[in-house]
């Protein structure tokens, strides 16, 4: 809300650079929230995926928060007025990429009564095939 004061008063007395430099900052920094939700969401989709790998199941709710994580990523990642993604598909793939290790941590702690450590886990599970499914699952 700051910002959005500080561009009025920069437009008002006619400094249109220092008004510009302030959009760029404000739209970064709307990326970077968005990229952090589909960062979370993504750690959401790994984690059920990796219990379901490692322990060979699934259940209702692993599946339903599956989907739901995946609809959250598709709806955040979506530029409304202009079309297209906020994230290609490679940094889609690298976003993934960097939340996997958080969610093999976390699936650690939930997999197994928790008796594994995030490297034994890691060691039952391919990450590649986790990553791939994760993806297309969010391309749809």
């Amino acid at each position: 809300m700051e910002e959005l004061l500080e561009l009025k008063d920069l437009l008002l007395v006619g400094n249109v650079p220092d008004a510009l430099l302030l959009v760029e900052e404000m739209t970064e920094m709307s990326k970077d929230e968005k990229l952090n939700k589909i960062f979370s969401f993504s750690m959401i989709v790994l984690l059920h995926l990796i219990k379901q790998q490692a322990e060979k199941r699934s259940t209702r709710s692993w599946e339903t928060s599956i989907s739901n994580s995946v609809r959250q990523i598709q709806r955040i990642n979506k530029r409304r007025k202009t079309g297209g993604n906020y994230l290609t598909i490679e940094e889609l793939k690298e976003t993934l990429d960097d939340a996997y290790s958080s969610a093999l941590r976390q699936a650690a702690f939930e997999s197994f009564e928790c008796i594994y450590k995030p490297e034994e886990i890691e060691a039952m599970v391919d990450k590649n095939q986790i990553i791939n499914q994760a993806m297309e699952l969010i391309l749809g």
